[in-house]
């Protein structure tokens, strides 16, 4: 049985999505599925309070699953005028931003919390991933030559992303020690690179109309495996014997009851009973001991 989704979801736009662009979708759609049950599985395998890079993962995957599903399945795209070479409409795929939107700043979060930066550094250089993308789909939206200015935005804010990256986060206390400063810079460089080839694609497919829209799938098919499934294997692969309490990560609530019971029994609360001819502890005098 042949692939049928664009005769059930036929495409909206003079410069379309072809048959051949929707099956690479779908072996895209089945890498990030194969590799979203394998770090769940990874993830259970981990002792709790050693989980948290594993289920951003794992937000990152079931998000670019659900993404290449809609895309290989023609859904997730609206005609726009097209600005240069030729005439006519051109699907944009939304769909394609809002995994983007999701996945791009946790990505960052991932490597970030690695390094010593500040909660408030953290914060805008995921802003800024923010900005990247939002203006990515505005550009994409509009059909006039104003695009480029938003295009603008977003590239002044890749630069900030790099320096972030690849200066201010290297140069920062690892808590974690010279091991993971090591492989954060392997990935951050990695990553770097990446984002560099993604305002590329964007030039030539969606600002330029130079390329097809089943180039513009591979394209960026490639480059989200990449920045995906193998980014997060390699990242998470070189956090395997760090010892995450050095991130400083915990919260301080007692989420497994046996640890919960314990800590009640140590700390009295366990016994409630009053010796006889004492006063009943008040609200205040409990505060007043804590």
């Amino acid at each position: 049985m042949g692939n049928k989704a664009l005769e059930l979801n036929p495409p909206n736009a003079t410069y379309h999505l072809s048959t051949h662009g929707s099956d690479w979708l779908w072996a895209a759609f089945s890498v990030f599925g194969v590799s979203l049950l394998t770090v769940v599985a990874w993830t259970f395998s981990r002792p709790r309070g050693t989980r948290l890079f594993h289920q951003i993962a794992i937000v990152v995957l079931t998000t670019g699953s659900l993404a290449y599903f809609s895309m290989a399945s023609d859904l997730g795209a609206t005609p726009v005028r097209v600005e240069f070479r030729g005439d006519g409409t051109r699907q944009i795929w939304f769909v394609r931003y809002i995994q983007w939107f999701i996945c791009f700043p946790l990505l960052l979060l991932e490597l970030l919390l690695a390094t010593g930066l500040s909660l408030s550094d953290i914060f805008t250089t995921l802003f800024m991933g923010i900005v990247l993308v939002i203006t990515g789909l505005v550009a994409a939206l509009v059909p006039s030559t104003y695009k480029w200015g938003y295009y603008t935005f977003g590239v002044a804010a890749l630069f900030y992303i790099w320096y972030v990256l690849l200066w201010h986060g290297p140069h920062t206390t690892f808590a974690a020690g010279g091991v993971l400063r090591t492989g954060y810079l392997l990935a951050a460089g990695y990553l770097s690179f990446l984002l560099l080839l993604y305002p590329i694609a964007w030039a030539c497919a969606e600002g330029g109309n130079v390329i097809t829209v089943t180039s513009e799938m591979i394209w960026y098919g490639i480059l989200d495996i990449l920045a995906g499934p193998v980014f997060l294997f390699f990242f998470l692969w070189e956090l395997r014997g760090v010892d995450y309490a050095t991130f400083g990560l915990h919260s301080g609530k007692y989420t497994d009851k046996g640890a919960y019971a314990g800590h009640a029994n140590q700390a009295g609360y366990g016994n409630t009973a009053q010796p006889a001819g004492t006063a009943p502890v008040t609200t205040a005098d409990a505060a007043g001991n804590v």
